[in-house]
């Protein structure tokens, strides 16, 4: 005997309890409440016969139940069903404009929550335009969209006209926060106000004496959201949006704590504008229009801030970075700005008063994209008070741990069910272990390659729970993919949340890590040494993009991560392949292949260790190749460099000979490599002088070398000078390419 009862909830919760020997089914949604005559129904209803499983729960709907089992185990189930009637938690309700839905608007399914709670209420929003002004003044209160292009919140409100008619704010935005505890996540939030704009009007003004008709233009205050008693605000992977001031008004100058991760914002002056601590990563920020994008308030506190890392800055030419009228303190970490912003740093305005505090701002590892950098936004991150280290500038530290926001950004819409859920696995627990608090991974822990199936001692955890804050996150050696792969794998056979919570926060890492060019630097963020280059050595670009791809295709398992990630997956292939084009060597006017490393400024070739020299790579040029070949709708651009490449591998390739290993004990490793004559052999030279195609070496002196055997043994033997790389693109997978594309 074994009488199961399952609660089954679209998109909601699932859980299989084993009683007894009969099966019975129950499936109800959360936010409907239980009565006695339901439960009744419940049982009578089962008396229909045998209905198999499928058709039970497809019958199913609303505050209605249903059971099959077998009849000696009625009356049990219904004194269970009617010990479940005073369940009347809000768990999760749904928004959509068409179809099944608990609601249309996104302000009803708001107001039918409970005005207490003491845990997030989810309120999932499918794709849709939702033409409404939104108030949350509940508290612990999800908004999660389907997608964020395509769940959209819009209203077109000019502030200056608000006012006119209305005592304060409340109302002023799209969105109007005045609760705790909120979750924004795959939504666009937009005041479409300025973008809608034909020509000024002029108003009656009742609450302005001085002024009783006002004109309100296109470049007043157009709010997105504005917030007033609200802390603990996470926004998460959101667009929000309007052509004028004060676009994102979170304001709470007292205990306003704010978090957002990965959105793009856009508007006019001021348009990110906190009050109280906030914290902004992997943000995009694009000025329309004003006389500064970014702004801080932090007179409530001495200790209030603003932080922003590894955020991007872009917009109209000679856009001006930031203002402040009051106290304020600026952190800006590993931020990148477009070319064409001002030279004027972030600056008081002189309205605000004299300032108690003094100037506070600072920056570590901020560029212009072109690499012409301001003096003013030079590293200074040592000045500032207790002179924190980059790495340790976190959403914890802002917040002085009052608040962690990070823990809780992920919100499940899909059950994480079943008989294996929370099962755990040696080697993807080693991997959480080791991930740093970026996302990334590095390759070695103490030099030597990281052991995901070792067992580590209570000390060895420690110390490599304490290299979570490191910067030398890394996509070298497969480091970060071969994590994220492995760990999509074990969540779809274990169904352990935290691996898939890890791996999306690995595939954000490596979205934050690419250039405006598209390149990806071998580390990220530590750019030291060679470290900063754009990298194709070992593939490790190209790697990165088949990983994308699997997730714009939801191939090999990548159809379980989070859908958002789709678009901007979508956009870093692109970029990447605008700079797979764009680093394509020539000689003498014609494509050839690729180099192993680049400039990530000047996109010239460059040296990356002492024995890869700038030149021509026959091994990671393959990897490049197979992966434009694989793109659905290749361009003519993309086809000419396939074919290009192609041509040069078939020129350079070494037929007649080999490298082979020799035993002799007088060598350090008791072999040495040898290139010998071999009739039967066709083979590539990994490196090919740049200009004449020769195939060249260098040992640690970084001398040119045209000899393999004049590489010291160390290095002769220790690394892959010749090989067969192109070897099956030529022969078997060009040719299908061709034949498909009809070339």
């Amino acid at each position: 005997m074994g009488l199961s009862i399952v609660f089954s909830w679209n998109l909601l919760l699932c859980h299989e309890i084993p009683l007894f020997g009969t099966h019975l089914y129950v499936r109800f949604f959360m936010h409907h409440t239980w009565s006695p005559f339901s439960c009744v129904w419940a049982v009578m209803h089962t008396l229909e016969g045998n209905i198999s499983k499928q058709t039970q729960f497809q019958k199913l709907y609303g505050n209605k139940s249903y059971f099959s089992f077998r009849p000696f185990a009625l009356l049990l189930g219904f004194v269970f069903v009617c010990f479940c009637a005073s369940a009347k938690e809000t768990k999760l309700l749904i928004v959509a404009q068409t179809g099944k839905a608990d609601f249309q608007t996104v302000q009803a399914a708001i107001n039918s929550l409970p005005d207490s709670a003491t845990e997030d209420r989810v309120i999932f929003i499918k794709n849709g335009t939702y033409a409404e002004k939104v108030f949350i003044s509940k508290n612990h209160i999800v908004l999660k969209g389907e997608s964020k292009e395509k769940t959209i919140i819009t209203q077109a409100i000019a502030r200056d006209a608000w006012r006119c008619s209305n005592p304060d704010d409340w109302g002023v935005a799209t969105l109007n926060l005045k609760g705790s505890d909120i979750t924004l996540q795959n939504l666009t939030i937009s005041n479409t106000y300025g973008f809608d704009w034909k020509a000024d009007v002029v108003i009656p003004c009742p609450n302005d004496a001085g002024n009783p008709q006002k004109t309100i233009g296109k470049n007043g205050h157009q709010m997105a959201l504005r917030s007033f008693s609200t802390t603990r605000l996470k926004v998460i992977n959101c667009n929000l949006k309007a052509w004028a001031g004060d676009t994102v008004s979170p304001w709470n100058t007292t205990d306003g704590m704010f978090y957002f991760k990965d959105c793009n914002m856009e508007g006019g002056v001021d348009f990110y504008c906190p009050r109280g601590w906030a914290y902004a990563e992997n943000c995009t920020f694009y000025a329309n229009t004003g006389d500064a994008a970014i702004w801080h308030d932090g007179s409530g506190n001495k200790d209030a801030k603003t932080v922003l890392k590894n955020c991007s800055f872009s917009g109209y030419d000679g856009f001006k970075l930031g203002r402040y009228h009051k106290e304020a303190q600026f952190y800006l970490i590993g931020c990148t700005f477009a070319n064409n912003m001002a030279d004027e740093k972030i600056y008081h305005a002189k309205s605000g008063g004299e300032l108690q505090w003094g100037e506070r701002i600072y920056f570590y590892n901020c560029h212009k994209n072109d690499g012409k950098d301001f003096a003013w936004f030079k590293d200074n991150l040592s000045s500032a008070e207790g002179a924190p280290k980059a790495e340790d500038i976190t959403a914890d530290w802002v917040f002085n741990r009052k608040w962690q926001p990070v823990a809780g950004t992920k919100i499940t819409t899909n059950a994480q069910t079943g008989s294996n859920q929370g099962i755990k696995d040696a080697a993807a627990e080693n991997m959480l272990m080791f991930q740093r608090n970026n996302g990334g991974w590095n390759k070695h822990l103490h030099e030597k390659a990281v052991d995901y199936g070792k067992t580590y001692t209570s000390e060895q955890q420690i110390e490599i729970k304490g290299l979570a804050k490191n910067l030398d996150a890394t996509i070298d050696n497969e480091a970060t993919t071969k994590e994220i792969k492995y760990l999509v794998k074990t969540y779809i056979v274990t169904k352990n949340p935290a691996y898939l919570q890890a791996a999306e926060r690995g595939i954000a890492y490596l979205l934050s890590a690419q250039y405006a060019n598209g390149g990806w630097p071998q580390y990220y963020p530590d750019f030291s040494s060679y470290r900063s280059q754009i990298t194709f050595n070992d593939n490790a670009m190209v790697n990165v993009l088949n990983l994308l791809q699997d997730i714009t295709e939801g191939e090999n398992g990548f159809n379980v991560v989070d859908k958002a990630f789709i678009l901007k997956a979508q956009k870093a292939i692109q970029k990447g392949i605008n700079c797979i084009l764009a680093t394509q060597l020539k000689d003498k006017g014609k494509l050839t292949a690729w180099c192993t490393q680049y400039n990530a400024k000047t996109l010239q070739p460059e040296m990356a260790r002492k024995f890869e020299l700038a030149s021509l790579s026959a091994a990671e040029s393959v990897g490049i190749v197979r992966f434009l070949m694989h793109q659905p709708n290749p361009t003519p651009a993309m086809k000419l460099a396939i074919a290009a490449a192609v041509k040069w591998m078939d020129a350079v390739k070494i037929t007649g000979h080999n490298f082979i290993s020799v035993k002799d004990s007088t060598m350090p490793r008791g072999f040495d490599k040898k290139y010998v004559e071999d009739a039967n052999s066709t083979i590539w030279a990994r490196f090919y002088e740049i200009g004449t195609n020769r195939p060249l070496f260098a040992g640690r002196d970084s001398e040119k070398k045209f000899d393999v055997a004049e590489v010291e043994p160390e290095r002769r033997t220790g690394y892959a000078w010749y090989g067969i790389w192109p070897a099956k693109l030529l022969e078997k997978e060009y040719p299908e390419w061709k034949r498909k594309y009809k070339l």
